[in-house]
């Protein structure tokens, strides 16, 4: 009785473990653009209109030209992530493999603190990719401060978007 009870547990335990092996690679299994847009909706989270303006949905900063009064529905906010996120890959499209990465990057921070503006020189990790230099995990990495600390789950954030969509 006991043993039937143990193969039963084990095998349990192996049928979980198999399944949540398969779905832990199934993103990888998505095209690279498809990864970005369910790691970003992952990491920014909901963002309501009335407690997170001027971000809304998955994370859309809202510009002054836009007037939105309520809510998003799910489907509108989708939307305005892969606009925005195709309006980056736009800005980043002469970095070829890396312009996805980029606009991921972009996404969170902030086009101007890659590419540089007048408070901001161009960053180290842009500098890099116009060098040819393919070692710029650490310099991605890097973005992972908010008012100059080192914060533990934007430093996840980086990690998980390296993984999902830096090319060698």
């Amino acid at each position: 009785m006991i043993m039937a009870v143990m193969v039963c547990l084990c095998q349990m335990v192996r049928a979980q473990t198999a399944t949540q092996n398969q779905s832990d690679l199934g993103i990888f299994n998505l095209p690279l653009f498809e990864r970005a847009v369910r790691c970003i909706k992952y990491y920014e989270g909901w963002h309501d209109i009335k407690r997170n303006y001027p971000y809304i949905g998955w994370g859309h900063c809202v510009q002054s030209h836009e007037k939105f009064k309520k809510n998003l529905t799910l489907e509108q906010a989708d939307s305005l992530l892969r606009s925005d996120l195709r309006k980056f890959c736009g800005m980043f499209r002469k970095y070829g493999k890396d312009s996805l990465l980029l606009a991921v990057l972009a996404y969170n921070v902030g086009p101007y603190k890659i590419l540089g503006d007048k408070r901001f020189h161009k960053s180290r990790l842009l500098q890099k990719i116009e060098r040819g230099e393919r070692n710029i995990e650490r310099d991605y990495a890097d973005f992972c401060r908010w008012k100059g600390k080192v914060i533990a789950s934007i430093r996840r954030r980086r990690n998980t978007e390296l993984r999902l969509l830096y090319v060698p």
